[in-house]
Parts: C-alpha cells; sequence; structure tokens
C-alpha cells in the first residue's frame, strides 16, 4: 500500500516535472491534509498549520522542478513542513522573548517612577505632618506608626474618644487637602 501510494506520488511528481500542471492539483489533494496534520503537531494551533502548509505549498511549487529524485517528494515535502513549523516556532519564541523583555523594561520603569513618586509623597507628607498641630501630630504618630487604638489613644493621653477622633479627622483633612493640591499641579 505505501508502495503504491510512494509510485502514485512519484508518477505525480514527474508529469509535473514534464509539463502537467494539473498533477500538482492531485498532490495538494493528497498530502495538504496531511502537512496540516504535521504542522499542527508543532504548533498545537491549526490555523497557524494550516498556513504553515500554504506556505510549504508555494515553496513546493516553485522547487519541485528541481527534485532530483521524484520518490523523494513525501520526506522532501515533509522536511520543508518540518523546517517551517520549526521556523515558526522559533519566531514565535522571539516574539515572546522581545515582549518579556519589554514589559520588563517597562514595569522596571514604571517602579522606578513610583518610588521616586512615594519618596515625593513621603516628604511632602512629613513636611505637612510639621505644620499641624503638636496635638494632631501626636494622634497621628499614636495610631498610625504605633498601631494605638482610638480608646487606647485616649486613655494615655487623658482626653475623650470625641477629642481624639476630631484631631484625627482634622490631620486627615489636612494632609488630603496637601496632596490634592500636589495632584492638581501635576496635572498641569
Amino acid at each position: 500500500m505505501k508502495n503504491a501510494k510512494n509510485t502514485i506520488d512519484t508518477n505525480l511528481v514527474i508529469e509535473y516535472q514534464s509539463g502537467n500542471k494539473k498533477a500538482i492539483a492531485l498532490l495538494v489533494k493528497r498530502w495538504h491534509i496531511e502537512f496540516c496534520k504535521f504542522a499542527f503537531w508543532y504548533t498545537k494551533d491549526a490555523d497557524v498549520a494550516k498556513d504553515i502548509a500554504q506556505d510549504c505549498w508555494t515553496v513546493i511549487l516553485n522547487k519541485l522542478d528541481t527534485l532530483q529524485e521524484p520518490k523523494q517528494f513525501k520526506s522532501w515535502a515533509i522536511s520543508i513542513v518540518n523546517r517551517k513549523s520549526i521556523d515558526w516556532i522559533r519566531k514565535r519564541n522571539r516574539e515572546r522573548e522581545k515582549i518579556k523583555k519589554y514589559s520588563q523594561e517597562n514595569s522596571n520603569t514604571v517602579f522606578e517612577e513610583n518610588t521616586e513618586n512615594q519618596e515625593e509623597v513621603k516628604l511632602l507628607l512629613l513636611k505637612t505632618i510639621k505644620t499641624l498641630s503638636k496635638h494632631q501630630q501626636t494622634i497621628l504618630k499614636l495610631f498610625y506608626t504605633q498601631n494605638y487604638t482610638l480608646k487606647e489613644i485616649s486613655e494615655l493621653l487623658k482626653i475623650s474618644i470625641g477629642t481624639v477622633k476630631s484631631r484625627l479627622f482634622h490631620a486627615r483633612e489636612k494632609l488630603k487637602i496637601t496632596l490634592k493640591h500636589r495632584k492638581n499641579e501635576k496635572q498641569y
């Protein structure tokens, strides 16, 4: 059976080389699906496999006249599909590397910008905190840096919880206004 198939392919190649252009249509009919399957084995993508098979037929059509051993058509054609499939994989890997490299470069830039931005904000907040009253500064420090609860701050400073809440609220508001003002300046 394999011999018969090989003989048919050999005869079709010889006919094509002799000038019978219809012979290529029969070769395509016999081998196109096999080429697609072979390319799919590499790519795992049916559309890409079809594109590769199509590209292979272009090469085969351009080079079939130069095939010296028509009985070698199958191995010759499969080697073309093999090379084209491997080329596609290499190209895809190069593209992925470029994307990966680009995203790493950009994420580093964003990280650097964010770090610089965070440092600016931190300095601005420290300056603003220094402009607050000593009572507000103390409450901010106890609440945010030392993680005291409102009740603990109230007991520690011997003031009501309402006063602690009020001072914390006004301190936050002043910080918010400063940050909003900075954000508006950056936009313009």
